[in-house]
């Protein structure tokens, strides 16, 4: 890529051309030009303080980027979310290396430093760069005041300024209720070398429509320079003279200013440290050795290791720690389709994705993570309605509120309005989240934690609960916004009565309505056959009332045992599918659509792209149906490393691709990731059953 404009003045980088760091509280995405595009604090569905890729101009951004023509390269170190973006011309060689610090787990290890960490360094030559930070709070709403106050938290190595410390800028919204601080340290790594100069600068970027100032500085790194700048929300405690040190304190307490660093550091709390060179080196070993740690865990031996492994940590990612809850996606209203409508808050925990998000962390050995996230689907069905009901999805805090509102001041991305917070599907009715939950408990039993008796009388309420609406209509798995239909998916999904008959005959659990589970069970089963079969086409329709209508979503059967692979009438739908749609079809250069979104009423309007996780459900179905028929098994091969190139070049996926191959909707897809990990799991074994 190359880029000749200041970062403050170019457009929008598309969606793929990001990398994403974590901290398993909130995530921020990297722009391959060296920018922070969206970033939540202090949480994933906190208001955004940087939400450049929603508005170019006045979203809020932390660009550190060279002011000269560059080429870039993105990596993120081997095994490890820590970021590395790399800038290169003829004169020089600069990266960037960014990360919210995780540590090792100890009882000695400090608490968690909610710090955006962002190191830039010359590795040969010498390259001038530019450094903005210009945070837009509460998505862009709120005003604040923007200062520059002498940094007491920072061992400088020098004075640089007449109060013997160097300043920091301080961005403080009384609105929106929140501070950040911008503290760096710059250094040198050779004696002959002088400690680089930084002097941060007031940045009035109002005509863009920013509500508040941010800061700037240039400087002309060479080999050997480097400077870390650290974004923090600041504690809000009161310290003492001796322990905020600047060469000023030491020259009034007479000793010497290394002396007052050291004793400064065992005054200060500990989510408060002195910001040193030393520190900052351990929080990037701790964070690498972090990351490293947790991926060797992993079980998996299989074809596409890499790809996997990349799809675990990017998965890992979107863990929300403190609950054990699994976002979505860390980022909203991204578009599936460019100047489209269909614009989605992806920052909350949805009772679909657990079964399948479950299988994933399960076959990779990840049992911890897995355990954690049964309980908080747990807790959510400890607190399930008086029917029995349940909501599809909660807040990361286990909460039944995500409401819905639209951001009109901002110009999304690329110009796709509205940019939407919240979501209002959260209130939908949709039956195959039972089926998915079901599952994943039936899942947790057979691979995690025993089922107590309590969450067992729960589990039959919600059973009793499908029983009494199975014959119901709903809004289905792509939560449509028009009418109620009998989709053929929540159907399929009511595997729920199946799941529930298992779990009661392998754990021997008391089961009174037991006869009555069975005759649901295979009456709805029959009413599928029934219903939901177009004889004409001989394919499964999207719903009982759009028998003309195909739906990918029911490339699901035979991954939930519904149906048998090889069953005919399975197939057919399969091969239905396959077909292009100019064919009658849903598939499109090997990636496949949800439904055909010029036929069916989806409430909505506009169109979109091919859906990952179809497309990834379509191998899958194909490698099971392989076990049967060796040229399927060659087909799904052929489509999962042909699905691999349309990741992006750090092995990101999100939720959607156009026809032109470009990333669409919110990134990173967790759904996407977890059905990346089953279609390569199920290949691999497919495949080793066919050598053995």
């Amino acid at each position: 890529m190359n880029v000749t404009e200041p970062t403050g003045d170019r457009g929008y980088i598309p969606i793929a051309d990001h990398g994403l760091i974590g901290n398993l509280r909130t995530a921020a995405l990297v722009s391959v030009d060296g920018s922070i595009e969206s970033y939540c604090v202090p949480n994933f569905d906190s208001p955004s303080i940087f939400a450049r890729i929603l508005d170019k101009d006045k979203g809020g951004h932390f660009s550190i980027s060279p002011t000269v023509p560059f080429t870039t390269k993105q990596n993120y170190l081997p095994n490890s979310n820590i970021l590395q973006t790399k800038y290169l011309n003829e004169e020089g060689v600069a990266t960037v290396t960014d990360y919210l610090p995780r540590q090792p787990h100890s009882a000695t290890a400090r608490p968690l430093l909610a710090w955006l960490i962002r190191r830039v360094e010359v590795i040969r030559g010498s390259m001038p760069i530019r450094v903005e930070c210009a945070p837009a709070f509460n998505y862009a709403r709120s005003p604040h005041t923007t200062e520059r106050v002498i940094d007491t938290s920072v061992a400088s190595p020098a004075p640089s300024s007449p109060q013997g410390g160097h300043y920091k800028g301080l961005f403080t919204s009384s609105e929106a209720n929140l501070k950040l601080d911008l503290r760096y340290i710059a250094e040198a790594a050779f004696d002959n070398i002088a400690v680089p100069e930084v002097e941060l600068h007031e940045l009035d970027l109002s005509k863009k429509g920013h509500k508040g100032k941010g800061v700037w500085t240039e400087i002309v790194l060479t080999e050997g320079q480097a400077v870390t700048f650290v974004l923090r929300t600041p504690p809000d405690v009161k310290l003492p003279p001796q322990a905020q040190p600047t060469h000023e304190t030491a020259k009034e307490l007479g000793i010497p200013f290394e002396k007052l660093v050291a004793g400064a550091s065992t005054l200060r709390p500990p989510e408060d440290p002195i910001l040193t060179k030393t520190l900052l080196r351990e929080l990037l070993e701790q964070t690498n050795s972090y990351w490293n740690a947790w991926i060797r865990r992993s079980t998996y031996q299989g074809s596409w290791k890499e790809a996997v492994n990349r799809s675990a940590l990017a998965l890992k990612l979107l863990i929300y720690e403190p609950t054990g809850a699994v976002v979505a996606s860390p980022t909203f209203s991204l578009p599936e389709y460019i100047g489209g409508t269909r614009n989605w808050d992806y920052r909350a925990s949805w009772i679909r994705d657990s079964s399948f998000t479950l299988y994933a962390l399960i076959r990779l050995g990840f049992t911890h993570e897995a355990n954690a996230y049964m309980e908080f689907i747990f807790e959510r069905v400890r607190a399930r309605g008086p029917d029995g009901s349940l909501k599809i999805m909660y807040t990361i805090h286990g909460e039944t509120e995500f409401p819905e509102e639209e951001l009109n001041h901002l110009d999304g991305h690329k110009g796709s309005k509205p940019v939407r917070i919240g979501n209002g599907a959260i209130d939908h009715v949709q039956l195959d989240i039972y089926g998915e939950l079901l599952d994943c408990i039936y899942l947790s039993q057979k691979y995690g934690r025993p089922l107590g008796y309590d969450t067992w009388v729960a589990v039959r309420d919600i059973i009793e609960y499908v029983i009494a609406h199975v014959h119901d209509p709903d809004l289905s798995i792509w939560e449509v916004r028009g009418r109620q239909r009998h989709f053929t998916y929540s159907k399929v999904m009511m595997v729920a009565i199946d799941r529930g008959i298992r779990l009661a005959e392998k754990r021997s659990l008391p089961c009174p309505r037991r006869n009555e589970w069975y005759r649901a069970r295979d009456e709805l089963y029959e009413e599928i056959m029934a219903k939901a079969w177009n004889a004409e086409k001989r394919f499964f329709a999207q719903s009982y009332e759009d028998k003309e209508i195909l739906d990918s979503a029911l490339l699901i059967m035979p991954l939930v045992f519904f149906s048998t692979p090889s069953d005919p009438r399975f197939l057919n739908t399969l091969r239905a599918i396959l077909h292009s749609r100019e064919r009658g079809g849903l598939t499109s250069n090997g990636l496949v659509y949800r439904y055909d979104f010029d036929k069916a009423d989806d409430g909505v309007g506009g169109e979109e792209g091919t859906f990952c996780l179809c497309t990834l459900w379509c191998v899958e179905a194909l490698a099971r149906a392989g076990e049967y028929d060796k040229a399927l098994l060659a087909r799904a091969v052929s489509m999962f490393e042909d699905f691999l190139q349309y990741t992006n070049h750090l092995g990101l996926c999100t939720e959607e691709i156009s026809d032109a191959g470009d990333a669409l909707g919110n990134a990173v897809q967790g759904f996407t990731h977890v059905t990346l990990i089953s279609a390569a799991y199920n290949l691999s074994r497919m495949q080793a059953k066919f050598r053995g």
